[in-house]
């Protein structure tokens, strides 16, 4: 009898033939996401109160759990599920509709609709995303507005990796932004002045009150002022988005407080919107940079075990 031969193994495509180590990550339940990112941001406030107290074991500890979660990548993968369309993300999504652009991206009857030649046609507005988990969101997608995107640890081409606490500040109008989204970017920041201090450098970032971007942005006076009311009322301005609790249930920081900071620093709110997660603010800017900015310390509001810890401090000048 002859000897049993083995037929070819056949591979149905390539990626059937992929190792284990090349296919793409597995979905994060919606359970497992919010455990992840909650776990991190405990841990990354555990660690800097470590650093805080110049005791390197319990850093190193803290570092190595946090690396055991998969580290800062294994939290954005968690932040960027988030984002999903099925799991109600996107944050961006409330401020195009609150700019007048609806859900496919076409313009909405009002506010912006007036605007339409200069706003939608040529885009010279400016957006800076800190925080940015993705090219493909809302704000991405409409056409609007000319993108920079920036992240402490990117994603991917299009978002450059940068910290915003240390990006150079602008030499001249062409480095400045129309808008800028601070999209659950606050309560990552660890510590409670660097948050406040996120907040003051926005000035920096922004047009001054009824300036915008120039077409084309490449001269060294790149604004020019906004003629438009529509423009005018939107921009510029901070778009921002915390967690519900931050400002629901702190300690240290409720609405009133947050706007108190807010006006001090020259914006007025002009939308908000609060949903079971999230809230979100809409701040335009519409006073200079004042000479002198009251200090917003960090200061017992709320009593009760069930409280957290959340706050912004502004240091004041």
């Amino acid at each position: 009898m002859g000897a049993n031969k083995k037929a070819p193994l056949s591979v149905k495509s390539l990626k059937a033939g992929r190792p284990p180590t090349a296919r793409p990550p597995k979905s994060i339940s919606r359970k497992t996401t919010k455990r992840l990112i909650n776990n991190h941001h405990q841990l990354e406030k555990r660690r800097l109160q470590a650093v805080a107290r110049n005791d390197k074991a319990a850093e190193t500890a803290i570092a190595a759990e946090i690396e055991a979660l998969g580290g800062l990548a294994r939290y954005q993968q968690a932040s960027l599920q988030g984002q999903h369309r099925d799991r109600g993300g996107d944050s961006s999504r409330v401020l195009m509709q609150w700019l007048g652009i609806d859900d496919d991206n076409k313009p909405a009857t009002a506010p912006l609709e007036a605007a339409k030649p200069s706003f939608l046609s040529s885009a010279p507005l400016r957006m800076l995303e800190v925080g940015a988990l993705s090219i493909d969101n809302a704000c991405s997608a409409s056409g609007c507005f000319h993108m920079e995107r920036i992240d402490l640890n990117s994603q991917g081409p299009g978002i450059m990796q940068q910290d915003f606490l240390q990006r150079p500040r602008p030499k001249s109008n062409s480095e400045r932004f129309d808008i800028i989204s601070l999209s659950l970017v606050l309560n990552y920041v660890p510590q409670h002045s660097d948050r406040g201090e996120m907040l003051l450098r926005c000035l920096d970032f922004l047009h001054e009150p009824g300036m915008v971007s120039a077409e084309g942005s490449d001269s060294q006076n790149a604004s020019v002022p906004a003629t438009d009311e529509a423009i005018q009322k939107y921009f510029p301005s901070v778009f921002m988005v915390l967690p519900e609790p931050c400002v629901a249930n702190s300690r240290y920081l409720n609405e009133e407080k947050l706007a108190d900071m807010m006006t001090a620093l020259g914006f007025d709110l002009l939308e908000s919107k609060a949903s079971q997660r999230l809230v979100y603010y809409l701040w335009v800017r519409q006073r200079p940079a004042p000479r002198f900015i009251p200090r917003f310390p960090k200061k017992e509001l709320r009593s009760g075990s069930t409280r957290n810890n959340f706050s912004i401090v502004l240091q004041g000048t």
